[in-house]
């Protein structure tokens, strides 16, 4: 098909073809279908394709080029675009994974960093419970009381983090940072009083739990429960996940997989 005349063209890429549009809008559309096999049943696949993943140190991106030269006197077009890959079905469970819940206990015992001696002195117990095996397509799930309490309570944030390790020579380097903040409550809340947990999961920022051996990308949750206190004014734009003299935290580890 030529498609190299004076006019210009209008190279559109999409997921059923190359379309090429004279600038005039008046002539026909045309459309180069095309297809990628990536992965062919009954061969020996010997490289893995990991889910799309957008993180902070590590990135698992697949994108496609399309390049089209013209003639003399013509600037060549190109165009890129990125597509979403996801495991493939014959990999997946077959059943339905019911989330694993884990109990958790939250007291001035359990805290390995410095509280105000008002947290010491009166103290204070969170218990709850939290899933940390879930797929990618339901939310993490949970609940938490607040059973005592000396000092009120300002909020009560869950953390969900990404940890990533790339192998550098002969060490691991390991970075954790913050996907994104659920706030299960704001203020003080009642006693012995029930609070759901629900976190839904970005769908570019998560994928299943990779253990890849020169890379990993793991997750955690984090439960941050912040105490009024005057020195919290102070520093109300510092790290969120940083354990501080008014907060008590609790991180678990939550594994991802993908289901159907």
């Amino acid at each position: 098909m030529d498609i190299s005349t004076s006019q210009f063209f209008l190279f559109v890429v999409s997921t059923t073809g190359i379309r090429a549009l004279r600038s005039n809008l008046l002539e026909r559309l045309l459309q180069i279908p095309f297809s990628i096999i990536l992965r062919k049943p009954g061969e020996d696949n010997l490289e893995k394709f990991y889910e799309t993943f957008h993180g902070s140190n590590i990135s698992i991106q697949y994108l496609l080029t399309v390049d089209i030269t013209r003639g003399y006197l013509h600037k060549s077009l190109s165009a890129t675009m990125e597509f979403i890959i996801e495991t493939d079905k014959a990999d997946i469970f077959e059943q339905q994974i019911s989330p694993e819940m884990v109990i958790f206990y939250i007291t001035q015992d359990t805290q390995r960093h410095p509280l105000l001696p008002v947290l010491k002195s009166g103290g204070f117990r969170v218990t709850g419970r939290i899933s940390t095996l879930c797929s990618l397509l339901d939310p993490i799930s949970g609940e938490l009381t607040v059973e005592v309490s000396a000092v009120p309570i300002s909020s009560i944030d869950i953390h969900l983090l990404r940890e990533e390790s790339i192998l550098l020579g002969d060490k691991i380097v390991t970075e954790t940072s913050l996907i994104q903040t659920t706030q299960a409550s704001d203020g003080d809340v009642c006693r012995n009083v029930t609070l759901p947990i629900h976190v839904v999961l970005p769908r570019l920022l998560t994928c299943p739990t990779v253990l890849a051996g020169p890379f990993s990308v793991e997750f955690k949750v984090l439960i941050v429960i912040t105490f009024q206190s005057e020195s919290s004014k102070l520093h109300s734009k510092s790290d969120p996940t940083a354990p501080r003299m008014w907060t008590a935290v609790e991180t678990l580890p939550l594994e991802l997989i993908r289901t159907k």
